[in-house]
């Protein structure tokens, strides 16, 4: 049976946009949301263009209410019947609560690689620590930030005179092929962890 996949954003949507448009011919799943915690996020309408019923609640009015939040996301999430929620550049924490709500079946993207540098600058933090290579993981969402059973990762070679910008537009595009991959295996009920070389 195919699985419905929601897919949640902040931003652009980049990842969202390689999620959608892998989600085609045999592919085990399909796009049934696209949500987004900012109203005026560009991705919104990406999605919206490419046929995918978009919906959004600003996250601001709430102030650090993550549960009030979530619970005015929650008729959006419940129309759309998801199987699987995939975290996409989507930048709020998620309360227990939620993740216990739909335990096991959130994915979320990371860019390093996992247990490295969870949370935030993670490029910088690379660079900083003189790291011979950087990357991506794709991890099962647990209450723990970044911390869940890794799914998949994509590593990147550093580079002499890397920045951080430079070594996240390298990141990103790792990302945009890592992603698809690994939800394309976990639509079809597979756990093992994808690997990209750099």
């Amino acid at each position: 049976m195919t699985k419905r996949v929601a897919i949640f954003i902040s931003g652009g949507g980049s990842n969202m946009l390689a999620l959608v448009r892998s989600m085609t011919g045999g592919h085990p799943a399909r796009p049934c949301l696209v949500f987004s915690n900012d109203p005026g996020a560009a991705g919104l309408a990406r999605a919206a263009a490419l046929g995918v019923p978009v919906a959004a609640v600003d996250h601001r009015p709430f102030g650090r209410d993550r549960a009030g939040f979530e619970a005015a996301l929650l008729p959006h999430l419940e129309a759309a019947r998801p199987d699987i929620i995939a975290l996409a550049g989507f930048m709020r924490v998620l309360t227990a609560g939620f993740v216990a709500r739909y335990e096991g079946r959130i994915l979320n993207i990371h860019p390093s690689l996992l247990p490295k540098y969870p949370g935030l600058d993670t490029h910088a933090r690379a660079l900083a620590a003189g790291d011979a290579e950087a990357g991506c993981t794709v991890h099962v969402v647990t209450e723990k930030l970044d911390d869940g059973p890794v799914l998949g990762q994509a590593r990147v070679p550093v580079l002499p005179g890397d920045t951080p910008d430079r070594l996240a537009a390298r990141v990103l595009e790792a990302e945009h092929r890592l992603y698809p991959a690994v939800l394309r295996r976990f639509a079809a009920g597979d756990r093992r962890p994808v690997l990209l070389p750099g």
